[in-house]
């Protein structure tokens, strides 16, 4: 499975393997799930960084900010199902990754879920 994103864009489409596409079928357009992918790019040694990779910002940790470098490299994030553009494809509202970002488990969002 993997996120392919255009730079901008604001919706993107999630392409479900072959194999994975039947745990997919009960998946409804408006439905809010929760995606895990693999950074796949990332510094993993990474344990501090400044915000924006701006040098005029103090230094911090990694789990104190948005950033890809990670010990271990699992991006999490709400979507909403936008459509079900075909078999294995699914368009969701934006989500920030780079292009054939591996991704590793799709999980509804409960009702009582708040994030």
């Amino acid at each position: 499975m993997s996120a392919m994103r255009n730079e901008g864009a604001s919706q993107t489409v999630v392409c479900i393997d072959e194999k994975f596409r039947p745990p997919t079928s009960e998946l409804k357009t408006g439905q809010k799930v929760l995606l895990f992918t693999w950074l796949q790019r990332t510094d993993r040694n990474t344990l501090t960084t400044k915000p924006g990779n701006n040098p005029d910002t103090k230094t911090v940790g990694i789990f104190a900010i948005r950033t890809p470098d990670r010990p271990k490299p699992i991006g999490l994030q709400v979507v909403e199902i936008i459509e079900i553009v075909s078999e294995g494809r699914i368009k969701i509202s934006q989500l920030e990754v780079i292009d054939c970002t591996p991704l590793i488990d799709i999980k509804p969002v409960l009702n009582n879920q708040t994030m």
